[in-house]
């Protein structure tokens, strides 16, 4: 690994981070899941960052790479919708009416 933590927390967008870690990844997927991909990573890190208070920075680094490579994968291979990374996606939703309470009215009229 070429790059130092110091360097890594300079880096801003998901490209950014892909080319640091020297991983392969595909355009069209990180422009469609960029948020979901980053949020994602931020979780990782902070679990990471828990778990592995002592470890040496290029085996902290190692750990970073390996979240961000499973966090590309995850979204990769599943909708952003499936992850729910986002508090809007565990939201009851208000002030709608489901198609399911809607009764229908030919059964009313006979």
């Amino acid at each position: 690994m070429v790059g130092t933590l110091s360097e890594f927390q300079k880096l801003t967008d998901a490209e950014q981070y892909f080319e640091f870690f020297d991983l392969a990844y595909d355009p069209q997927v990180v422009n469609i899941n960029r948020l979901h991909i980053l949020k994602k990573f931020s979780q990782s890190l902070q679990e990471i960052e828990t778990k592995y208070v002592e470890a040496a920075e290029d085996e902290r680094l190692g750990f970073y790479r390996e979240a961000l490579e499973n966090s590309y994968a995850t979204l990769e291979s599943s909708s952003a919708i499936e992850q729910k990374l986002f508090k809007v996606f565990h939201q009851k939703p208000q002030n709608i009416v489901m198609l399911s309470d809607i009764g229908n009215d030919d059964e009313e009229d006979e």
